[in-house]
């Protein structure tokens, strides 16, 4: 006869102990879960506020040559309003010069028996109108123009006989051409203007 074995106990015994191992396991698991997750925030978080300092920092220094840029673009157009206020300077000062000019040269080489009644004057070209007593001295007056060394190009446009005052004149209209004047001498002072040749008054 065979004595019998009662094996339950060493059974529950041996259930508890794989439950407990299972449970250990688990934590163990959970409490590495855990670490990692809170390893991995941390150091998400670490890039991101670093990413951040770094985005703050290019903001910056972006707003610093945005106004960089703006002072240079301010100052290039005050230099540009500079510069075309010299240059309106000088051509008024370039056309009082010639107005001066032209005004005494033509005073100067007007002939006798000649008047001027018209000057028109567009830059350069000068439309000039007037009496003669005769055609000759329309032509003489040409020429005292062309010899003065200020106008250059004088052109006859029209001349037709006419009757002012009961007088018989010629009613004339030339254009002309008045030279730049710019010649300076070292220094920067304007260099005095030759005098022209003396005009034929008859």
């Amino acid at each position: 006869m065979n004595p019998r074995i009662n094996l339950l106990p060493y059974r529950e015994q041996r259930r508890t102990r794989q439950r407990r191992q299972f449970a250990a396991l688990m934590a163990g698991a959970v409490v590495v879960g855990v670490a990692i997750w809170v390893a991995g925030h941390a150091l998400l978080s670490g890039y991101i506020e670093n990413q951040t300092a770094r985005n703050e920092y290019l903001k910056r220094e972006i707003a610093k040559v945005d106004k960089e840029i703006e002072a240079v673009r301010r100052l290039r157009e005050d230099i540009q309003a500079l510069l075309g206020r010299k240059k309106i300077i000088e051509s008024l000062q370039t056309d009082r010069g010639q107005s001066v000019l032209l005004l005494d040269q033509l005073a100067a080489q007007t002939p006798d028996g000649l008047y001027l009644r018209s000057l028109k004057q567009d830059g350069a070209k000068i439309t000039l109108g007037g009496y003669a007593q005769t055609n000759a001295r329309v032509s003489t007056f040409m020429r005292n123009l062309e010899n003065a060394g200020v106008f250059e190009q004088p052109v006859l446009v029209e001349v037709k006989a006419v009757t002012v005052n009961n007088r018989r004149l010629a009613d004339f209209s030339l254009t002309t051409s008045l030279k730049p004047v710019r010649n300076e001498v070292p220094g920067g002072a304007p260099a005095p203007v030759a005098p022209p040749p003396a005009a034929a008054k008859g």
